[in-house]
């Protein structure tokens, strides 16, 4: 069933995906292109972004620090200035492997500044230019907001101390939204990847079950937007065991993550 109205057409449509310097960002933002929109990627390594656009001409860099929350405003304000956003993607992230013996505190604020609190800033900054923009003719919609999630937030996960949490709040903001925002002509999505070859999990010293490329990600993406997807999740032969876990009461939930930090 629909929860979005679904996007196909991507020829014209202007999408900023904020923090598209590597791994999903980088190859979400390739594939719209390719598709005939008019990508905005926005990221710190302004080397990486020039990159970019070098590689896919008419794209715009828009260097950015998403834990800068004026800088964030500043940057929706210029993009506003030009033309109407039709899609935001917030896949900025941070990832370290972190358990409760080994705390770091400076490391779980900076998981916190970047995965969740850079998205509500970005929130701040364009939810009312949505809400101000006339729907569109096509669709009915004022433009849609989808954040990165993971299924790394959908329960307590061993070494996850500082990233899980993250994501759960992305989830439940992703909802959240969705409630609020939906019946104002505003889409929102929620994308959870499972282990995806990216700079960050290339950091994991386990083997990474159904890993699989940044582009394939993509790909899955853009067709869950297709189909007019609140959650997509992917690989499905991955994400539907995280899904059963949720199911799980705590007593049998415990015992098997428990297992699995023995594999």
């Amino acid at each position: 069933m629909a929860l979005n109205s679904p996007m196909t057409d991507w020829r014209g449509r202007k999408v900023w995906l904020v923090g598209a310097s590597t791994g999903i960002g980088r190859a979400t933002a390739s594939a719209l292109h390719a598709h005939g929109a008019k990508v905005v990627v926005s990221a710190r390594g302004t080397d990486a972004l020039k990159a970019f656009v070098d590689a896919h001409p008419g794209a715009l860099a828009l260097p950015l620090d998403v834990t800068d929350a004026r800088a964030v405003k500043a940057a929706a304000s210029a993009l506003a200035a030009q033309d109407a956003l039709d899609c935001v993607l917030y896949c900025a992230g941070h990832y370290h492997a972190m358990d409760a013996m080994h705390i770091d505190l400076g490391d779980l604020v900076r998981h916190n500044e970047v995965n969740y609190l850079g998205a509500l800033y970005l929130l701040d900054a364009v939810v009312p230019q949505l809400l101000a923009q006339p729907r569109d003719k096509r669709t009915g919609q004022r433009g849609h907001i989808s954040l990165m999630g993971s299924v790394a937030g959908y329960r307590g996960l061993p070494n996850s101390l500082a990233y899980g949490p993250t994501k759960a709040a992305l989830i439940n903001l992703a909802e959240t939204l969705y409630l609020d925002l939906h019946p104002q002509g505003v889409s929102v999505s929620l994308i959870n990847p499972g282990f995806v070859n990216t700079p960050l999990t290339r950091q994991n010293q386990f083997k990474m079950p159904a890993l699989i490329t940044p582009e394939e990600a993509a790909r899955e993406i853009l067709r869950g937007w297709a189909r007019g997807e609140f959650e997509i999740h992917f690989p499905k032969r991955f994400t539907r065991w995280m899904k059963a876990l949720r199911l799980l009461p705590y007593p049998v939930f415990f015992a098997a993550t428990r297992r699995l930090r023995q594999v």
